[in-house]
């Protein structure tokens, strides 16, 4: 079973760990990446290619002139991903707060059950588990995804841990055909979608998705997000509610 993993890149030439990618990258034959470049300032696009120059077999680079914002980054890249023969397709997190062994992780539930189609990573700090979240991060976390799960009647805990993985099929297509309308909860969105494509039957949908407790996260420095991004959240969640008829 192969996976391409799509990850978005803005402005990261100094946060991205390419010497994690290569150590992955040696130790796993069967996942390759796509690395979107997404109208970056800095050297993020000379690291980019650096890297796939190491790895040329197992590595695209999609260099996008213009900065669209991380979901319309994932969307050119889950695209770009499709087109290939892989077995499965997901997006990670530049800075890599979810470690690249985890697409194991994610992979399995994929293989083990073939109802499953989509694999959500989720920050839930169990025993036995290193999820490092900064606090008031953490609370307002639980206040969306609270709200997010009313929203969609789902009772999902994390919508936006950057660590997803889908089949790779016609459905997961569909899910990333069209511009999202949300620049920062694109993920309730995909959701959205989903819900829409299964014609709003929940318990189809339900069964459909499965969360996996990460093993580890971490919160990394330098993250683009800012306070005032949960706001424009709510905000953009009450457009999605609106826009797919949610309610």
């Amino acid at each position: 079973m192969t996976c391409t993993i799509v990850v978005p890149c803005y402005n990261e030439a100094v946060r991205l760990d390419t010497d994690s990618f290569g150590r992955y990258l040696e130790n796993s034959s069967d996942t390759c990446f796509v690395l979107v470049n997404d109208g970056s300032t800095d050297r993020t696009i000379d690291v980019l290619t650096k890297l796939q120059s190491a790895f040329p077999d197992r590595i695209d680079v999609l260099d996008r002139k213009k900065n669209a914002g991380k979901g319309e980054a994932v969307r050119a890249g889950m695209l770009h991903a499709l087109q290939g023969s892989s077995d499965f397709v997901g997006f990670w997190d530049a800075d890599l707060a979810t470690p690249l062994d985890a697409i194991a992780d994610l992979l399995q539930p994929l293989t083990a059950n073939p109802r499953i189609q989509m694999v959500f990573g989720a920050r839930v700090k169990l025993m036995g588990r290193d999820i490092e979240r900064k606090p008031s991060r953490h609370y307002l976390g639980r206040v969306f995804a609270t709200t997010v799960s009313m929203l969609l009647r789902l009772p999902i805990y994390d919508t936006q841990c950057g660590a997803k993985m889908f089949r790779a099929n016609e459905e997961t297509r569909s899910l990333f055909a069209g511009p999202f309308h949300s620049r920062w909860i694109f993920d309730v969105e995909i959701l959205a979608r989903f819900i829409q494509g299964r014609r709003g039957d929940v318990q189809s949908v339900r069964q459909s998705i499965y969360e996996f407790p990460l093993m580890e996260w971490r919160d990394v420095g330098g993250s683009k997000v800012r306070p005032k991004d949960f706001l424009r959240a709510f905000i953009d969640l009450l457009g999605i509610g609106r826009r797919y008829k949610l309610r």
